[in-house]
């Protein structure tokens, strides 16, 4: 067997991660093929008809055929050209505005719930196949927010399900808590499609939601997982690894303010796990900050 030969089960999860789903036809299609006659004539006659040749027909460029002429004898007909798809709305600030007039209005979880199922302002949802809003418990007296769900959160519609969400999972464990325990978030609540960065007006359009989630929740404290949500959350600049393990503050909308640790992103750590050390230590810290504050 040949070892270098690629995993099919890899090249398939590559290839959804990419964000490519499903299939446009039965069988492959080779466009090569297809193209190649037209390729044969045109070199052969440099480009143009030769001078021994038929002259064009009306509206028929030299050496290709109309979009009437019939086909070539032994040659493929070419489909027909796809029409174009409709062009995105482009989300702007006017968006952004109307978010934070809608966040505003939100006076529980479940109406700020509904108000983003029914959101149209940001593009993300038309490619995402599910709103990932929370997991766990809003009551609890502590709060995660990540950055935006991956794969296995927009299938499932909740937050850190995959391999990052099992590694929550059992961080939560190492200081006595689940999610039962504990309410979690992202400040993006659609996955961007094939996990790509969500971009800055993405971001500020989804901020008022996110920021009006953690005013409903009023943690005791707030946990931010990555650097992408301490910046929005904490109006950060410095990256995550020189900020996390310093405890800052979150001030809501209404000037409550919520004490907040910044800590490394699960996914980080999965891809760094010399760093699970660093982790570790931030949630000795949040475990000692509730445990102080019952």
């Amino acid at each position: 067997m040949d070892s270098g030969r690629p995993d099919l089960r890899e090249l398939l999860l590559f290839y959804a991660d990419a964000g490519v789903d499903e299939a446009l036809e039965d069988s492959p299609v080779d466009r090569f093929a297809e193209s190649a006659p037209l390729r044969r004539n045109a070199g052969a006659s440099g480009g143009a008809l030769r001078p021994d040749g038929p002259s064009p027909r009306v509206g028929e460029t030299a050496g290709v055929p109309s979009p009437s002429a019939p086909p070539a004898r032994g040659s493929r007909a070419l489909p027909p050209p796809a029409r174009p798809e409709p062009a995105a709305a482009v989300p702007d600030e006017a968006q952004a505005a109307r978010a934070r007039e809608l966040a505003r209005s939100a006076s529980s979880m479940e109406e700020l719930r509904a108000l983003l199922a029914d959101f149209d302002g940001c593009n993300l949802k038309s490619t995402a196949k599910t709103l990932v809003f929370a997991d766990g418990n809003p009551q609890a007296d502590i709060m995660f927010v990540g950055e935006a769900p991956g794969r296995e959160e927009d299938l499932e519609g909740l937050p850190f399900v995959g391999r990052s969400g099992r590694l929550l999972d059992r961080m939560l464990a190492a200081i006595g808590l689940d999610r039962s325990r504990a309410y979690i978030a992202n400040v993006i609540p659609w996955r961007p499609p094939g996990n790509r960065t969500p971009t800055p007006i993405e971001t500020e359009i989804c901020r008022p939601f996110i920021e009006r989630q953690v005013e409903l929740a009023n943690p005791k404290v707030l946990v931010t997982l990555g650097g992408p949500s301490a910046k929005v959350l904490l109006h950060a600049s410095e990256g995550v690894l020189r900020l996390r393990g310093t405890w800052k503050t979150h001030t809501t909308a209404s000037g409550l303010t919520i004490p907040a640790m910044p800590t490394l992103h699960p996914a980080y750590l999965l891809r760094n796990p010399a760093h699970k050390k660093l982790a570790w230590r931030d949630f000795l810290e949040i475990k000692a900050r509730l445990r102080s504050l019952v």
